[in-house]
């Protein structure tokens, strides 16, 4: 049964929709470059309230779910670090302006969000009525993290989403940005702006990550309230872990391989769940003990290459390339 009553749901989306409006509202009403000092801050701020609210479980619901809540931020933060590596390839392939970057992520978060909310609740409801989709979500884990370990450097084409294409078929596009705008119109016609594509093929990404990401926290706890609440909060911060982030990500060559790992891990804790069920604080110890080795050792490679980074597996731009506003096949 879970602890969430109608009135928590409401208070607590109500709560998250007033953070978003101060953020965008007033915080990040024009449009600029998000500097490392302005996304350190606005991350121990995210962060910060991921941990209040974790006290307030522990005072509220006791100590099993407040750990349960903290296990499953921490591996949902994590997955999420997997879209960081995604979200710099696509705005390296669109060359999107730096000062726009932060009103895709608001939009692609708030809309990955509301997805979010809808496949918890599915996922809930197939776990309260078939018992044994436990075993499916756990195989699909496991079969996840050996294809993220065997293909961690796997291109990745964005004009090829079947979103933008089908778009593309309904709308036309400019050939260019408009400033920060998703929409123009052009001798009274509306058209998109390559903007709004942007935001079409993050939001499809995130939702392809939610798959991953969310039978991941019922192998810790299967109370709706909890799964929610953990994925809320580590995806509210995601938008200023990207901006932190950004520019160092290609040195932690190993940490998609430790994730990849914690996936497997995770599968295996729920198809054994009947047979023998693992402490949820023995997870939470493993999760630590595999990011924390994986990072370590990215920061040895690092050091023993002089600091080169891996090519980040993405097209590039080149002279003579169409816009991505064109017709060709090559844009989107």
């Amino acid at each position: 049964m879970s602890i969430g009553t109608p009135l928590l749901w409401i208070g607590f989306n109500i709560f998250v929709l007033a953070l978003l409006a101060l953020d965008l509202g007033i915080f990040h009403r024009t449009a600029h470059v998000v500097s490392i000092k302005e996304a350190a801050i606005w991350s121990a701020i995210w962060v910060s309230l991921a941990l209040v609210f974790n006290v307030a479980v522990y005072f509220w619901w006791g100590s099993d779910l407040a750990l349960q809540f903290f296990t499953g931020y921490l591996i949902e933060k994590s997955l999420s670090v997997d879209n960081i590596f995604v979200f710099v390839l696509i705005f390296t392939y669109f060359s999107v302006p730096a000062a726009y970057q932060h009103r895709v992520l608001f939009w692609g978060i708030l809309g990955a969000l509301m997805m979010r909310g809808v496949l918890i609740s599915i996922g809930a409801a197939l776990l309260e009525q078939f018992h044994w989709i436990i075993y499916l979500f756990g195989a699909f884990l496991i079969v996840t993290g050996v294809k993220m370990a065997l293909h961690r450097n796997r291109e990745i084409h964005p004009e090829r989403n079947p979103l933008v294409r089908l778009f593309r078929r309904i709308m036309p596009v400019t050939e260019g940005y408009e400033g920060e705008k998703f929409f123009v119109r052009r001798a009274g016609k509306l058209m998109a702006t390559p903007l709004f594509l942007v935001l079409l093929i993050v939001e499809s990404t995130d939702l392809v990550f939610a798959v991953d990401s969310i039978p991941a926290i019922f192998a810790i706890t299967q109370d709706p309230f909890i799964v929610y609440t953990s994925n809320v909060f580590a995806i509210l911060g995601l938008r200023s872990l990207y901006f932190l982030l950004a520019g160092v990500m290609d040195k932690f060559i190993y940490l998609k391989l430790g994730l990849s790992v914690v996936l497997a891990f995770v599968g295996v804790k729920m198809v054994l769940m009947d047979i023998y069920k693992i402490p949820t604080v023995v997870s939470l110890l493993v999760v630590l003990s595999i990011l924390g080795l994986a990072i370590a050792a990215s920061i040895v490679k690092s050091r023993r290459t002089g600091g080169a980074s891996v090519p980040m597996p993405v097209r590039s731009q080149r002279a003579g390339q169409p816009t991505v506003g064109s017709d060709s096949p090559d844009a989107v």
